[in-house]
């Protein structure tokens, strides 16, 4: 279902043709000019200690594994252009953009364990955790779809004009409330 999905996207039928792999070499994208989307992808890798070499490349050789793998390789991407940071309120978020952009099972069962984590665990959480999947679904509807998007092709276009390119014109700054 979900290569049919891709498929019917514009651009999504080459993708699955061509199945282009994201090769993050930080080094180079630190070295572009700032606030390029590659520089600001390589900050925010940077930011939080994140290194893809640490990633294991992925198989692709059909089009599910491709969809698998681009997911996989283009997640913190997907960070970048929302604007949802990795802490758990972020991730949930960026699970529910995932859900709202395609039909995405995974996403739905990370959402569910989630809200099953923060009854549980971190009630008094609630508040920026809801915040932040009402607002990744919100902006998943409303963007355009990004499973076919040519990452880099974009790692020198500034990030704002990525951001407008694929709908994102309200970027999320999640703000935490004091407990």
């Amino acid at each position: 279902a979900i290569v049919a999905y891709v498929e019917a996207l514009p651009g999504g039928r080459a993708a699955m043709a061509e199945r282009p792999r994201i090769d993050l070499d930080l080094p180079r994208l630190r070295q572009l000019p700032e606030g390029t989307f590659g520089r600001e992808a390589a900050r925010f890798l940077d930011a939080r200690g994140l290194d893809p070499a640490d990633l294991p490349r992925r198989v692709a050789d059909d089009g599910p594994a491709w969809v698998r793998a681009h997911l996989y390789e283009s997640h913190d991407l997907w960070h970048v252009v929302t604007g949802f940071d990795t802490d758990v309120a972020g991730e949930l978020g960026l699970q529910a953009f995932y859900l709202a952009q395609f039909p995405a099972r995974l996403a739905a069962a990370i959402l569910a364990i989630g809200a099953l984590n923060t009854f549980l665990y971190a009630f008094d959480d609630r508040g920026p955790r809801m915040d932040a999947i009402a607002r990744g679904w919100q902006l998943g509807k409303d963007a355009q779809p990004f499973l076919a998007v040519r990452w880099a092709d974009l790692w020198a276009v500034p990030l704002s004009e990525v951001r407008t390119r694929l709908g994102i014109t309200a970027p999320v700054t999640v703000t935490r409330l004091a407990a």
